[in-house]
């Protein structure tokens, strides 16, 4: 029986050290069915656990009227969740925030009698019968302490309110009273779970719940429409809190909580970031890796993203569903887009942000245990201001004579200068750790002294990634990836001796940088796939290895062999880097017949400002089936913003829509997920509204405006994508 229990350093799993991934996915946001794609795409990226928030709106938004059904139907996401052998970290609330109207809490809630989120026993009557209708969706699958036959069961955490006493909620000592009563009634209905949390951050009061933290790249919520100050979480530190708290008012500044005896664990490392109708902040995968990478050198040992996978908001009954300044809030953002940038998109792409993080999690998962177990060690000359670039940034995980190295020389929209020969040593000083040199925008850790399947690692210049096979069987083999490109694998390690040296030529690859963001390891852990940088690898629910990707070809490299070539794939050649040369990847492909192409729109007169296109995509759509899973439109486009009409049960209806970021950036449009939602694909209608040249937005890369404003459709394209059932 799994046992899910916590000490003051770690999560622990059976009584050992467990180090987590977790991504924050909105059922309620997603399409039902890709819950199962998304989810598996989830754990391709080494997600272990599932964080959702129950929105109340979304499910009560008329009182009374309980709304379980579609994309709404918790009971059934929960169980798609323990299909895909996903674990769960259900968010109830009462109080979300995730950018939705009133914080998802339903418009009637608000015009009671009664202020909520006090300690009103008539507002704890109503969150009492809203936890009770809930839990009925929720008691099959709830992982209970002590209950062997609910083992199997995806929920094993549950997070009380959000940000209580940080946004809104009561300040003070009555606060930690609220979120106490809280938890008891989660209790009395049957939430019952080893693992209560709250968000911890900013002053929030946590009821002596475990508290999880958080930490983002940049604030579009900032109602500043400028650049604003480096972010701290660029800075390793000791402070769980936002740093630039911790630097202004002293160390534990904002904190209601004893950080000496929880572990330190996130919740809301920013996956990638929302755009803001003021701010069109955008969030790159290394903007967001680096922030993973700081926080695991400062000491945590749970990384948990916001958000992991984006998402599209449902139609409300009465009202829109987003936040927006009209109901009280700071920010305006897409009536329907809730993309975030995040690491899988809202049209269902694997970006670039999960191939970076897949790197941080991957670790996590095959090392995390032994890791968990090093302290924090911050050297007296790392500095804790976040505008100071002249001093180098760098921690150890540690325990004086073991541990890992870690060094971040990027800061978002910052130069950092490059370092070359940095000479350092271990802790206690007896281990010299090899030259480096530290290109400006790197940022990394490297191991000392540690043991890798039975061999022995004085030092190296590259990191630990994962295991294949079963490494306590002593024939895992470890692949490390390089931090540059060209690194001679032969001068990457010191080994404590002879017999190490021996071992690690039979147990050690060394991948470059590219390819291990290009690497996906098989959900049994006893295989890894080396893709281009258009394909990836999942397992789906029946354990099936599925290669997806773009392109008239599809290829995909695998170690160990198969004992078959797959069916339709032809065994091909590549020695295009050293983990070609050293024979181990076998490499197959094949043709796709998939074809990408210009869309051709036609221009609609408009009475409004702005432009107007009629798009006729349903053709394109027709070819998806086979092995042809999707098809995607990518819009580019200059103007403010842009939205998306079709026909749905014969009404117009607000289908999609999109706030420019940048002539750059396209938007990604799904035709499948369009679909699957009724609208006629051969309706669409696009519009788009002028970015006017003294807009007061933030855009980071502003466009050229001739005039007064602007309001372009620069092309409209197509791409097909293929997967395929290894």
């Amino acid at each position: 029986m799994t046992t899910y229990t916590f000490d003051n350093i770690s999560l622990l799993k059976d009584g050992k050290r467990w180090f987590p991934t977790m991504g924050e996915i909105h059922y309620s946001r997603v399409h039902h069915q890709f819950w199962e794609e998304t989810l598996c795409k989830m754990k391709a990226g080494g997600v272990d656990i599932a964080s959702a928030y129950v929105i109340w709106i979304h499910h009560e938004e008329i009182e009374g009227e309980y709304d379980w059904s579609g994309d709404r139907n918790l009971h059934e996401f929960l169980a798609t969740a323990k299909k895909c052998g996903m674990k769960v970290w259900l968010r109830i609330g009462p109080w979300s925030h995730g950018e939705v109207r009133n914080g998802g809490f339903p418009d009637w809630l608000l015009h009671k009698d009664f202020k909520s989120r006090t300690n009103d026993e008539r507002y704890f009557a109503v969150v009492t019968k809203w936890f009770t209708e809930m839990y009925a969706q929720v008691r099959d699958f709830i992982a209970r302490p002590g209950d062997a036959s609910s083992a199997c069961n995806p929920v094993i955490g549950i997070q009380i309110e959000n940000e209580y006493g940080h946004v809104g909620g009561l300040y003070d000592e009555t606060g930690d009273e609220h979120m106490k009563r809280l938890t008891d009634i989660a209790h009395s209905i049957g939430f019952e779970v080893s693992l209560y949390t709250a968000t911890g951050w900013g002053g929030a009061r946590t009821g002596g719940l475990l508290p999880v933290m958080g930490g983002y790249c940049d604030a579009p919520w900032d109602q500043r429409i400028t650049e604003i100050e480096p972010s701290g979480n660029y800075v390793f530190t000791p402070e769980r809190n936002d740093h630039n708290i911790g630097s202004d008012h002293g160390f534990g500044y904002g904190i209601t909580f004893d950080i000496h005896a929880f572990p330190y664990l996130t919740a809301e490392l920013g996956g990638g970031l929302q755009v803001t109708s003021h701010r069109r902040t955008i969030a790159t995968a290394k903007d967001i890796a680096a922030v993973a990478l700081t926080k695991m050198g400062s000491g945590c040992n749970l990384l948990g993203y916001y958000m992991y996978a984006g998402g599209t908001n449902p139609e409300g009954k009465r009202t829109t569903l987003q936040e927006s300044r009209e109901t009280g809030y700071p920010n305006d953002v897409p009536v329907k887009s809730y993309d975030f940038r995040a690491p899988v998109r809202e049209s269902g792409a694997v970006s670039d942000t999960l191939r970076e993080l897949k790197l941080l999690s991957y670790f996590a998962h095959d090392f995390g245990s032994s890791f968990c177990e090093l302290s924090s060690v911050l050297p007296d000359d790392n500095p804790l201001d976040p505008k100071n670039f002249d001093h180098l940034r760098y921690a150890w995980r540690s325990d004086g004579k073991k541990g890992y190295l870690f060094i971040n020389n990027y800061v978002r929209h910052q130069h950092l200068a490059p370092r070359t020969g940095l000479s350092l040593s271990s802790p206690d000083g007896k281990t010299a750790l090899p030259v480096h040199d530290v290109r400006s925008g790197e940022f990394f850790f490297l191991p000392f002294n540690m043991n890798f399947s039975g061999v022995e690692v004085t030092a190296s210049s590259v990191t630990p990634l994962c295991t294949v096979g079963k490494p306590e069987n002593g024939n895992g083999r470890v692949i490390f990836y390089a931090r540059a490109e060209g690194t001679d694998s032969d001068s990457c390690f010191t080994f404590a001796d002879s017999a190490s040296a021996a071992a690690a030529k039979e147990r050690f690859l060394v991948l470059s940088r590219e390819d291990a963001l290009n690497l996906w390891k098989s959900a049994d852990g006893n295989s890894v796939f080396l893709c281009d940088g258009e394909s990836f690898v999942r397992t789906n629910a029946a354990s099936c290895n599925v290669i997806t990707g773009r392109g008239e070809s599809a290829s995909f490299s695998v170690y160990p062999k198969p004992k078959k070539v797959p069916e339709g794939w032809t065994e091909s050649k590549k020695t295009a880097s050293p983990a070609f040369d050293a024979g181990l990847f076998s490499s197959y492909e094949r043709k796709t017949g998939a074809v990408s192409g210009s869309l051709a729109v036609s221009e609609c007169a408009s009475d409004e400002p702005g432009k107007k296109f009629r798009l006729d995509v349903s053709e394109l759509y027709g070819r998806v089936g086979g092995h042809l899973s999707d098809c995607f439109v990518t819009l580019y486009y200059t103007g403010e913003s842009a939205r998306l009409y079709g026909m749905v049960a014969g009404k117009r209806t607000l289908v999609m829509d999109n706030f420019y970021i940048g002539d750059e950036y396209g938007w990604e449009i799904s035709l499948q997920r369009l679909s699957v939602t009724g609208v006629d694909l051969s309706s669409l209608e696009l519009e788009i509204t002028p970015l006017k040249k003294d807009a007061k937005i933030y855009i980071e890369s502003w466009p050229v405006i001739s005039g007064d404003s602007v309001c372009t459709l620069h092309k409209a394209s197509y791409a097909y994508e293929w997967t395929f059932t290894l």
